[in-house]
């Protein structure tokens, strides 16, 4: 298959509405997108990315009103939340109704949804005028997409087209919640913090971000995010090896070349929009081993700490 990319949202808009599968930019990382109410394009995501079928996809609305046929109910304090974040990075799991496939859900019977915040998802879910299910745009476990490059290097005649919408904004996925016992639960860390959400619940969420007895939701498995090169959280030594590579926050003298920066202010926001691109660069030149170094563990830092310690156990598991 040729995969071709460009910034043409009808003929984004025409593969779609064909059952094919699209790259397309969000605010947080590049999508896969398919019609969700059409199988043969659901199982076509699963297919591309070498994903499990049991590993359940997010539906990607322009807003509520077009979400609520989907779902039974979406309680007051995600109608809260919704208003305070939407669009954007936060994902809501709701009981899903029955135009909802067991193919997006993993069986289950709820379903994850959002309302991503790139004009130009936002442009092609006003014109297409149903849901698309959309995981990130990568092979699956591998590292996620910010760039229509990246994609490009995993996805190459995977797929017919990679809509280029530019860096993402954001640079890490969208933070997953459900409700349970009244309360608000974070099921993946991602773009908006605890500490923001906690701002408007009043009370701090409780995470449950790994697996209990199954796959609730997108980024729960284990190994996951990884890069080709053996990566580790954390430094061995401040001085390393010739082929270390080492990666910092803000910059530390007395760490020794090669090494790289997410940000030389020391922000986390920054750090966040750099690190998938910097883990895809860091990969490509050919080091024997990254070492990362852990960030706060809080803010985005623990959406950051997440995605690498998924990241690394690939590789620890093998010590």
């Amino acid at each position: 298959m040729h995969t071709e990319l460009g910034i043409d949202i009808q003929r984004a808009l025409e593969l779609l509405q064909e059952g094919k599968q699209v790259a397309v930019p969000t605010e947080t990382v590049y999508g896969l997108a398919a019609d969700a109410n059409h199988e043969d394009a659901v199982l076509g995501i699963f297919a591309a990315k070498n994903r499990p079928h049991a590993n359940p996809l997010i539906l990607h609305f322009d807003h509520l009103a077009s979400a609520e046929p989907y779902m039974l109910a979406f309680p007051a304090v995600f109608k809260l939340l919704y208003q305070s974040f939407c669009p954007g990075p936060l994902t809501f799991i709701v009981p899903k109704s029955s135009l909802v496939s067991e193919l997006i859900t993993g069986g289950q019977e709820t379903v994850a949804i959002r309302f991503p915040k790139h004009q130009v998802l936002q442009d092609l879910l006003k014109e297409f005028g149903r849901p698309i299910a959309a995981p990130s745009a990568n092979l699956y476990g591998q590292l996620s997409p910010t760039t229509a490059q990246h994609v490009y290097s995993q996805l190459n005649g995977r797929i017919p087209y990679i809509l280029d919408g530019g860096a993402c904004d954001q640079g890490l996925e969208s933070t997953i919640i459900g409700l349970e016992n009244e309360r608000v639960l974070i099921y993946r860390y991602g773009s908006i913090t605890a500490e923001q959400l906690a701002v408007h619940l009043g009370y701090t969420p409780e995470a449950k971000i790994h697996e209990h007895g199954g796959i609730r939701t997108s980024g729960m498995v284990k190994y996951h995010y990884a890069t080709q090169t053996p990566l580790y959280l954390g430094f061995k030594n401040k001085q390393g090896q010739a082929a270390d590579l080492q990666i910092l926050l803000s910059d530390d003298q007395t760490v020794s070349e090669p090494k790289m920066i997410l940000s030389q202010s020391g922000s986390l926001t920054e750090a966040a929009q750099n690190l998938y691109a910097t883990l895809h660069a860091a990969d490509a030149i050919g080091v024997e081993r990254i070492f990362v170094e852990p960030f706060p563990q809080d803010g985005l830092g623990a959406a950051m700490n997440d995605r690498l310690s998924r990241a690394a156990a690939k590789f620890s598991s093998n010590d």
